[in-house]
């Protein structure tokens, strides 16, 4: 069973365009719809991204709607929790070929974690 893991300074998923998360409403509260839109900066990334260092300027204290947890994917999205990481990966996925394109580095590293994350479960 292969296991998500977050790579650190990827940021994909700090690309809030409503493009490429066309079903938003669908999970999001109103009062979180609005935060969310709020937080909708130049070219589609959150204000929150530092683009220099790839990482998130309030990580500690980001919003529900930015946790990639057990529990926050059930809630939103209604998915059982033996579910999480292929969901959670193949969300992943997604996000990381629209932003960045499939044969990305991004998305070779995340593929490679993926894989050895799997290969130390395994064994």
């Amino acid at each position: 069973m292969a296991t998500w893991q977050c790579v650190k300074c990827c940021g994909a998923c700090c690309n809030l365009s409503l493009e490429e998360r066309p079903d938003i409403c669908d999970y999001l509260s109103p009062k979180e719809l609005e935060l969310y839109l709020s937080m909708i900066g130049e070219g589609g990334w959150c204000i929150n991204f530092d683009h220099n260092t790839r990482e998130c300027n309030i990580y500690s204290n980001r919003p529900r709607f930015c946790c990639v947890e057990p529990g926050i994917f059930q809630e939103m999205y209604s998915i059982k929790l033996e579910e999480f990481n292929d969901f959670a990966i193949e969300c992943c996925h997604q996000q990381i070929e629209g932003v960045y394109g499939w044969q990305s580095m991004e998305m070779l590293h995340f593929d490679n974690n993926v894989r050895i994350r799997k290969a130390i479960s395994s064994s």
